[in-house]
């Protein structure tokens, strides 16, 4: 079982020919909105993965809300651990260019009141669940839960999105830890690395005490390491529509995955195409493949082959 405590947010997505710089004002035709929040999204990614998945979240009282916990409900996930708030529900503006580039501007609201306390214990029992959170909830609650986890046995899964510092005491206990290249680089400086070669990388943020760390590198797949391995993944070959899923679809396929026992190559290689998938479409949730379609893939790409250490 995996619990997804995080961020659900509505999206609101306009399709534009170039980015804007700053103080340039672009025009486009039309704007669409779609659920989203790298909570709902990973959670969704990790139960069309096949996954039992229980949702910790807020939403508003508003219609936003109310259409955010029921896409959830559609997917069978359970949301006895969504709160409604006194707060407008979470809003994303995305802005999606010809060449599938993304920038996001992320309007909290509701999830800046989610608690560690909402946590279900029933979900942290006997250490039957990986819990996966990331950052656009308030961090301070992301610490006491991954405290809390580890004390209780769970597999605790982070992804460092956006970017954020974490306290040494708190990394210490993740599990499985997933970074862009970019949120790689200060943390791997923290622990004595300033360099930005991905293997290194990916091999400091890992270190001695069998932390699994991968590092996502958009069209260049990914690099994972774990005590004395590390692997390599390549990305599907597609011609990208919108990049805006594709990194939560990789991170919760990779946590179905683990929480499925498949081994770590093996689970690089589901996420790698899972995220290639989801680049395929405008939106990240309509976006995110199931179970059938990444498997229908899978030869699409070659398996992840171990780098030399």
């Amino acid at each position: 079982m995996i619990l997804v405590f995080g961020s659900l947010n509505m999206d609101l997505v306009v399709r534009v020919p170039v980015l804007p710089k700053p103080g340039e004002t672009v025009l486009c035709t039309d704007y669409v909105t779609k659920t989203g929040g790298k909570g709902g999204n990973q959670a969704i990614a990790a139960a069309r993965a096949g996954a039992e998945v229980v949702m910790v979240g807020c939403v508003g009282d508003d219609p936003f809300g109310r259409q955010l916990t029921e896409v959830l409900r559609v997917e069978g996930i359970r949301t006895e651990g969504v709160r409604v708030t006194d707060r407008p529900s979470g809003m994303a503006y995305i802005c999606v260019d010809d060449r599938g580039e993304n920038f996001i501007v992320v309007a909290g609201g509701a999830n800046r009141g989610l608690t560690a306390a909402q946590v279900p214990e029933s979900c942290l029992g006997f250490g039957a669940a990986t819990v996966l959170l990331q950052m656009e909830v308030p961090a301070e609650e992301s610490w006491a839960l991954v405290r809390h986890a580890h004390e209780v046995g769970a597999r605790i899964m982070l992804n460092v999105a956006p970017a954020h510092d974490v306290p040494p005491p708190v990394f210490d206990l993740v599990d499985v830890l997933v970074v862009n290249a970019v949120e790689a680089r200060p943390m791997a400086r923290d622990l004595g690395y300033a360099g930005d070669d991905p293997p290194n990388l990916a091999r400091h943020l890992a270190g001695p005490h069998g932390r699994t760390a991968v590092v996502t590198l958009g069209r260049e797949g990914a690099i994972a390491a774990h005590r004395d391995t590390l692997w390599r993944v390549g990305s599907l070959p597609v011609e990208p529509v919108d990049t805006t899923g594709a990194g939560d679809s990789f991170t919760g396929v990779l946590a179905a995955s683990l929480d499925a026992d498949y081994t770590l190559p093996q689970a690089l290689h589901r996420a790698s195409v899972a995220a290639g998938l989801a680049c395929q479409s405008l939106g990240a949730q309509e976006s995110i493949p199931d179970a059938s379609a990444i498997d229908a893939h899978m030869g699409d790409l070659a398996p992840p082959e171990r780098l030399p250490l």
